[in-house]
C-alpha cells in the first residue's frame, strides 16, 4: 500500500470537529441547548490555546471534563476554538478551549460520542484527571450524580463510538 501524501486522519479529525463547532454555533446563536440536549466535552488543559484560570490548572493539570447543560454564558465560538463560561463549586470560570484540544464529545441525550487523538506520542504519558462540573438544573437545585445522565446502554457499550484510530496507517 502506498504512502497517505494526503493524510485522511488529519483530514477526518478536522472533519468531526466540525461538527461539535456547528452545534456550539448553533447553540451560541440561540442562547441554550435544544430539548434535553447537553455536552460533556473533554479536553487537554496543557494544550496549546487552553485558557483557564490557574486554579483549575493546578487542580486539573492535564485533561477535565466539563459539562454544558443549563448553567453557561457567554458562549463564543470561532474557526479554532471556544469561549464559555462556567461555574465552579460557585466560581464563575471563563474557558478558552480550542478545537485541536478536545479529546472527546458526549451528548448523552442522544447517546452520540466522538472520540479524538490529541498529541498521541505525549499522551500515551499523561495521568488521566477529570472534573465534571453540573451546573444546578434551574427547577429542583438537586445536583445530579457522576454518571446521572449516561444510560445503561452507553455504560454496556452501546451506543456509536467514533474512533479513527482504525483507519490510521501505522508506521
Amino acid at each position: 500500500m502506498g504512502q497517505d501524501h494526503i493524510r485522511y486522519d488529519i483530514l477526518a479529525q478536522d472533519a468531526l470537529r466540525g461538527v461539535i463547532r456547528k452545534v456550539l454555533t448553533e447553540v451560541a446563536a440561540t442562547g441554550h441547548l435544544p430539548g434535553e440536549h447537553h455536552f460533556f466535552i473533554t479536553f487537554l488543559t496543557g494544550a496549546p490555546g487552553v485558557r483557564i484560570s490557574q486554579h483549575l490548572k493546578s487542580k486539573y493539570p492535564e485533561q477535565m471534563t466539563i459539562v454544558v447543560q443549563h448553567q453557561f454564558w457567554e458562549l463564543k465560538v470561532s474557526d479554532i476554538g471556544f469561549e464559555i463560561g462556567l461555574s465552579f463549586s460557585d466560581t464563575p470560570e471563563r474557558l478558552v478551549i480550542p478545537f485541536n484540544a478536545i479529546r472527546g464529545f458526549y451528548d448523552p441525550s442522544v447517546n452520540f460520542e466522538l472520540e479524538f487523538d490529541v498529541a498521541a506520542a505525549e499522551e500515551e504519558e499523561l495521568e488521566s484527571a477529570e472534573i465534571t462540573a453540573y451546573p444546578v438544573p434551574e427547577t429542583d437545585g438537586e445536583v445530579p450524580p457522576k454518571d446521572a445522565d449516561k444510560s445503561s446502554e452507553a455504560k454496556n457499550g452501546g451506543g456509536s463510538v467514533v474512533s479513527l484510530d482504525s483507519f490510521r496507517k501505522k508506521n
